[in-house]
């Protein structure tokens, strides 16, 4: 009879060091290798759509360590055209993802919503631009102009008018980087907000492990919903 409590005690010891053991390697994992992210709106279309489920690298670019303000070293450096999670600079605690199209030292400029880099037009099969005549409001190009003019060569201060799809050139600073949206008629990107620095940088997708069509799309069954092609599909 008094050894059924001690056993009782045992084994809830057992369980207790099995559950806070899993809960170590699952912060371990989820703070240096790999988390989960979810795609809350459009300005990625078609390359990532609403409601889209990712797994992102956090290794690769150097994860950063907890309340250190530090990151491990980097397996390699960002590059060009590669989709990046990354802190917002306007919202301290929310995670983007957006394509990078500018490294330190780059000079970049929008011509009619064509994107020029080192004074040539960037490929970009990946980008959905059905209005590049579309103009911004006076506010917003005011708020662009505001951000840009540091950067900006080749042109005079006061002749100085950005517009959503015609800007630039501007030099990107060192230790920062340049994102866009793939969706440019719906993306608020860089263009409004201006230059990332490096250690916002989180991580890059891997690839998506769940999809499905977002509340209000009319379907049968939860099942009809789900993306099927999407998932494990690699984003690029």
């Amino acid at each position: 009879m008094t050894d059924r409590p001690a056993r009782s005690d045992s084994l809830l010891r057992e369980w207790t060091k099995a559950l806070l053991i899993a809960i170590t390697i699952w912060l371990v994992l989820r703070t240096f290798l790999v988390e989960a992210f979810r795609i809350p709106s459009g300005s990625m279309e078609n390359t990532l759509l609403v409601g889209d489920f990712l797994f992102v690298n956090k290794a690769l670019y150097g994860a950063e360590v907890p309340l250190a303000h530090r990151h491990l070293p980097a397996v390699r450096e960002p590059r060009r055209g590669e989709l990046v999670v990354f802190d917002s600079v306007e919202e301290p605690g929310r995670t983007l993802v957006k394509r990078l199209v500018g490294l330190p030292g780059d000079t970049l400029a929008m011509q009619h919503g064509t994107l020029i880099r080192d004074g040539r037009p960037v490929d970009e099969p990946y980008a959905v631009n059905v209005d590049p005549d579309r103009s911004e409001s006076a506010e917003n190009r005011d708020r662009m102009r505001a951000w840009q003019l540091p950067h900006v060569v080749g042109a005079g201060a006061r002749s100085y008018r950005p517009d959503l799809n015609d800007w630039g050139p501007l030099v990107v600073p060192p230790d920062s980087l340049f994102f866009l949206g793939d969706n440019r008629d719906g993306s608020y990107d860089g263009r409004y907000w201006g230059f990332v620095p490096r250690g916002n940088v989180e991580g890059r997708p891997m690839f998506i492990y769940f999809s499905y069509e977002p509340d209000g799309w009319k379907a049968p069954s939860f099942f009809a919903r789900v993306r099927w092609a999407r998932i494990f599909s690699l984003p690029e």
